[in-house]
């Protein structure tokens, strides 16, 4: 049983928490798919659609932050498949909608199930699979918000010849809340819940990796993980929200070329990500996860450092005249270089923390990171309208590096999270 039992239960648990992750995405950005559609229906004008898009983006941090201190206190499996659950009844009664309070309203509330929805599967992943897989696992698992990312466009265009927007988004919810019942039913919290031996055995004392909330809270390498996600994340969404712009504005660029570099960063960005996970999984095999330093870190350093390296480049480089395939090049080194470190933080974060607290612990590394995207948005705008693009992009590289080579030298502190209780040689 314990070989073909382990196999067999990974696999139909991976498959649903992952069809199930892409009807998350997919049904987030159901708005931002039939926009057009929407707009020749009902007036709408920018600041609406903010308004409804920005409401959604602030439930979403919230409730991602609280379903992942939840998700350490309740069943994974519930969370995960109410919010699915939620998420797809909110499509469906959105699609009856047509005032802007309305439309904003329910995005808020779809923000909030939406949050229910990554903390309960990075939980799970760590109960089914060990130490040296987990990355991976993690890594593919979340490329299934790049999936739906990049197919969901195309698939709501061909479905917008044959169906209104209000039709797609009731059929798009009515798929998401029935495939919850199905993530009810075959997705397991842990290997004892179906009667086999737990991950966490072999540790030594299982009661060892048990912390208080206030042991926990007081590791600093919780705080140096967060602020370099809230660096890295905003870095990030900075680049994918202007970077476009700023190809247009002030470097000659046309709007083909700024989708075109967009697209080429979301492929750089769904090899790093993989990349990542398998490569740090390598490390971990070989060296364990001791009490100081991660393995994970030289690949997290080096990831960033290509963040500073790409960005540098993107912005003094650029030219009317220079070939495409450079812009597109750094495009794709950007997006596997940034995508590659938000996967690793998350995956820090949950086994660096006490086993009583990897929800909330990458709760907190991730509410940092929301941050960081709130701060790419109005105050990096506000400094390239008084200055110029340039400048918001140098300052945003400047910070970049000081907080690369600040986790260099911070690389070998205690990573384990909350009381070390046995001795490690």
């Amino acid at each position: 049983m314990g070989a073909t039992g382990y196999g067999y239960y990974r696999l139909v648990i991976f498959i649903c928490m992952f069809i199930g992750y892409s009807l998350y995405f997919f049904n987030r950005k159901t708005f931002s798919f039939v926009m057009p559609s929407v707009m020749e229906e009902i007036e709408l004008d920018k600041d609406d659609l903010g308004l409804i898009t920005s409401s959604q983006t602030m439930a979403y941090a919230i409730s991602k932050f609280i379903s992942g201190v939840l998700s350490d206190k309740i069943s994974a499996r519930w969370l995960f498949s109410i919010g699915l659950f939620l998420v797809g009844g909110i499509n469906v009664v959105f699609s009856w909608s047509s005032t802007v309070s309305m439309f904003s309203l329910l995005w808020f509330i779809n923000g909030l199930g939406q949050g229910c929805g990554w903390p309960p599967c990075g939980k799970v992943l760590r109960k089914w699979y060990e130490p040296s897989q987990f990355g991976t696992w993690w890594s593919v698992l979340s490329c299934s918000m790049n999936l739906a990312g990049s197919l969901g466009p195309i698939l709501v265009s061909v479905l917008l010849h044959y169906y209104d927007w209000r039709t797609i988004l009731t059929m798009s919810g009515i798929f998401c809340a029935a495939f919850s019942f199905v993530c009810l039913v075959f997705v397991k919290n842990e290997p004892k819940d179906v009667g086999l031996p737990s991950m966490e055995i072999h540790k030594g004392k299982l009661g060892s990796s048990e912390s208080t909330l206030s042991e926990f809270l007081l590791s600093p390498f919780l705080w140096v993980l967060s602020l370099g996600y809230l660096v890295v994340f905003g870095v990030k969404t900075a680049a994918t929200d202007w970077g476009q712009l700023f190809l247009m504005q002030e470097k000659g660029q046309t709007a083909l070329m700024g989708s075109t570099y967009m697209s080429a960063l979301e492929v750089g960005g769904f090899v790093g990500s993989l990349t990542s996970g398998f490569i740090s999984d390598r490390a971990v095999a070989r060296k364990g996860l001791g009490t100081h330093g991660n393995p994970r870190h030289g690949l997290l350093i080096v990831m960033m450092a290509g963040m500073y390296v790409s960005m540098y480049l993107f912005r003094v480089t650029i030219t009317p005249e220079i070939p495409k395939i450079w812009i597109l090049l750094l495009g794709a080194m950007f997006g596997f270089s940034s995508y590659g470190p938000v996967a690793l933080f998350g995956v820090i974060a949950s086994e660096s923390a006490p086993s009583n607290f990897c929800g909330t612990s990458h709760a907190v590394v991730a509410l940092m990171a929301n941050v960081g995207a709130f701060m790419a948005g109005l105050p990096f705008s506000t400094i390239a309208k008084q200055h110029s693009w340039d400048v918001a992009f140098w300052l945003a590289e400047v910070i970049m590096g000081v907080t690369t080579i600040g986790f260099f030298l911070v690389r070998n502190m205690r990573t384990k999270m909350g009381r070390i209780t046995e001795k490690v040689d």
